[in-house]
């Protein structure tokens, strides 16, 4: 049984497609863990709504490629995610994997772009390192071997320097 961790972020009827996502990820797999719902400022193109993120580690037999299409992107689909040009654009889901066991390679899902495992996101980002960390603070990144609430907590300082908006955890959503 393979452990996984998966990021989660809507800014489009956050409200419904997030807890959604959730539900269906414990159908179609076994969720051992969901991390607390993060309110963010966008990446890239910033005129857009805020996004909420989260993390959820499950257990599945599924390889990457598998997991992939057949969990995330029939949820991304059922969720009506519409992809566009800018990777940064709103949408109504998104769910990749960050981390899978301790593997570092990449995979194809079969559109011939290769995804890394673990996902680079996870050492540039607070909003995918803090959900992240608060499922798992004390494993090492594979690459780095650095605590996943080190890089958590590096990223945050660095943001809070640079004076961004802060992750906002909402404590008052319960996936």
């Amino acid at each position: 049984m393979n452990t996984v961790y998966l990021i989660l972020g809507s800014n489009i009827n956050k409200e419904v497609n997030l807890p959604e996502a959730v539900r269906l990820l414990r159908e179609l797999t076994t969720v051992v863990q969901v991390a607390g719902v993060y309110e963010t400022v966008p990446v890239g193109l910033l005129e857009q709504p805020l996004f909420w993120n989260t993390a959820v580690s499950i257990h599945t037999p599924l390889a990457p490629a598998a997991l992939k299409v057949n969990v995330l992107a029939a949820i991304e689909h059922r969720l009506q995610r519409v992809r566009q040009a800018d990777k940064n654009a709103p949408r109504t889901i998104d769910l990749d994997i960050v981390l899978f066991n301790d593997w570092v390679q990449a995979y194809d899902p079969g559109d011939g772009r290769f995804r890394p495992i673990p996902d680079p996101d996870l050492l540039q980002f607070p909003h995918v390192a803090v959900p992240i960390a608060e499922l798992a603070p004390n494993m090492p990144h594979p690459v780095t071997g650095e605590p996943l609430q080190a890089i958590a907590d590096r990223l945050l300082q660095s943001q809070q320097k640079a004076g961004w908006t802060p992750l906002l955890r909402r404590s008052d959503i319960i996936l």
